[in-house]
């Protein structure tokens, strides 16, 4: 297990640079807009255009931009340590920018995944075991819906229905209420419509997800032959059905933790939520290159981290894995 586990943090290294240096390519080599324009504002003079690339590096060459962005992730390498770069719209360093958002989108997440599960397991179990009952067909087709539906349409729907200042219904703290909220339960109100819309989809998936293997493993010898023995149906559908048949969630479950946390941009942007998703994408439309980096490289660092405890949790969970 333990040289498993050190292969896999080599492995990691390697693909959190490799990813740096893909978004490099993308949003310096090929910028869809120059930064240095863009901070100049309109109708900016050439040398001012200068002045700026000058100031942010910009006139440097790629391979040099590049090393010196390595220099800023990489500990005792920069002059400040670890900052992820510099802003080039507001001229902070991009590491503490992160990690003041990262609570937010850390609540939001966990909110999100504890509500998809209570809700997406059971209905996976009920609707395996009741497979073609009209119980299973309206799960099924709840499902369906709710995974066809985008997070950004359900979100603007809620709004418009709940919303408690335009809603058709008002229930509920909408748009930019995080932000005025205080303290936890404060806060934990105004994410009650975000996490339901976040966990809509999700859960959906994993009832679904879940029914499938389920239904497949019940159909297994040992599960005949647990009944077989005179167990009860709940212990055999529980004990043996679930606990197998639950195993690739595991490996759902991790990915998708690890994508929320790297910012759920959509939800957030949607209900205004000052999160990493948020920061991420006001970066993209102002061609904010550190920024950009600086939240792709966090959130592979969650998905990577994600899939390498799932891998060890499996040994855990099933006895036949084995490293």
């Amino acid at each position: 297990m333990a040289a498993y586990i050190a292969r896999r943090l080599v492995w990691v290294v390697f693909l959190l640079f490799v990813i740096t240096l893909i978004t490099f390519v993308i949003f310096s080599v090929l910028p869809a807009a120059d930064p240095a324009v863009l901070r100049a504002g309109r109708q900016p003079s050439p040398e001012l255009v200068e002045t700026i690339r000058h100031q942010l590096g910009l006139d440097k060459p790629k391979t040099v931009q590049f090393i010196n962005y390595i220099g800023d992730i990489l500990p005792f390498v920069g002059h400040n340590g670890i900052d992820f770069g510099f802003s080039y719209q507001n001229q902070t360093e991009v590491l503490p920018e992160i990690l003041e958002r990262l609570p937010t989108t850390l609540f939001l997440t966990t909110g999100a995944v504890l509500l998809w599960l209570a809700i997406g397991i059971p209905i996976g179990v009920l609707s395996a075991v009741k497979t073609g009952t009209w119980m299973d067909r309206l799960a099924m087709g709840i499902a369906l819906l709710f995974i066809s539906a985008p997070v950004y349409f359900l979100g603007l729907v809620s709004l418009f229905l709940f919303d408690d200042e335009i809603g058709k219904f008002p229930l509920l703290p909408g748009n930019s209420a995080y932000n005025d909220a205080h303290g936890f339960f404060g806060k934990a109100e105004t994410l009650i419509m975000p996490w339901c819309v976040l966990a809509a989809a999700f859960a959906a998936i994993y009832a679904r997800f879940l029914r499938g293997n389920l239904i497949d493993t019940l159909q297994e010898d040992y599960i005949r032959t647990a009944r077989a023995k005179g167990l009860s149906e709940r212990r055999v559908i529980f004990r043996h059905g679930v606990r197998a048949a639950i195993t690739p969630i595991v490996t759902l479950l991790g990915l998708d933790i690890g994508i929320l946390l790297g910012g759920a941009i959509l939800t957030e942007t949607v209900f205004n939520i000052p999160g990493i998703g948020r920061y991420a994408f006001t970066a993209i439309s102002q061609s904010d290159l550190p920024v950009i980096q600086g939240t792709v490289l966090f959130g592979a660092f969650f998905i990577v981290s994600m899939s390498l405890i799932v891998d060890i949790l499996y040994a855990f969970i099933d006895p036949r894995v084995r490293y």
